[in-house]
Parts: C-alpha cells; structure tokens; sequence
C-alpha cells in the first residue's frame, strides 16, 4: 500500500514538473477531466493519436522543406495542423514552436523555417519521452495515479 502511495505521489509530482517546465498547458486538464471509469486510458490513447498524426505531418514537412523553391503555403498549411494537434493535447512548447515556423512561412523565411523546424522537432521529441515517462509511472501506480488533476 504505501509503494501505490508513493508511486501516486510521483506521478502528481511528475506531472506537476510537466506545467511547471512549460511543456504542458490547461489543455492538458481538459483532457483529463474527460478521463473517467468508462475510459480510464483516454489521455494516454488520445496523445498516441498525437503521435500517430504528428509523424505523419513531421515527414510531410521534411519532404516540402526539401523541395526548391519552398511552397510557404503548404509549409504553413502542415504546420497549421501540427499545430492545432499539438495544442489539442496542450502541447506549450510544440505550439509556441510551430507559432514561429508559420511566422517564418508568411514572411518567406526559408532558413527561419528550417531552422526553427529542427526547433519543433526537439521540442516535440522532449515532450513525447517526458509524457511517455509520465504514462508509463501513471500505469504502474494504478488508476489513482492518472486522475491526480491538482494544477
């Protein structure tokens, strides 16, 4: 009983870091209020989705980044998506990211969107392997450990 105890108070810490570094917004609360009994997975299966999709626009970016001349309008227009699933998860740093590559397509910047993608990408990969942790010490914790939703 107290090894459930303190593997539940790692996750509210854990998740707790996850806000205070940045990585997460209230987003994030939003989906765990949907969270229940019925569905005691939904978060952990809606942010597998995230990633399923995320590899996807990852790679259709990188073949349009590789393309001469760049199209700025299908570049902004993959990165408007990643952006919108980044925010739907309360992906922050993902999103702040993604706010400056489509800055970066509207005024034309080829080297600021390449540059600021290899950004993305970093944030994204931090934010996937600090979640995946997250889940991972969630599921061994028990059902508890996921519904800790103090902010």
């Amino acid at each position: 009983m107290e090894r459930n105890n303190q593997l539940q108070r790692q996750v509210a810490l854990m998740r707790q870091s996850l806000f205070d570094q940045g990585y997460l917004d209230e987003q994030f609360v939003q989906l765990e209020e949907l969270q229940d009994d019925t569905n005691p997975n939904f978060v952990e299966e809606v942010v597998t989705l995230y990633y399923r999709d995320s590899a996807r626009l990852i790679a259709s970016i990188e073949q349009a980044l590789d393309k001469s001349p760049l199209d700025f309008n299908k570049l902004d227009s993959y990165m408007h998506q990643f952006k919108g699933s980044s925010s739907s998860i309360g992906g922050r740093k993902v999103k702040t990211e993604c706010s400056q590559f489509r800055e970066y397509c509207r005024t034309g910047n080829g080297e600021g969107c390449i540059r600021t993608f290899q950004q993305v990408k970093r944030e994204y990969s931090t934010l996937r392997k600090k979640l995946e942790a997250y889940f991972q010490l969630a599921r061994q914790a028990g059902p508890r450990g996921a519904a800790s939703r103090s902010t």
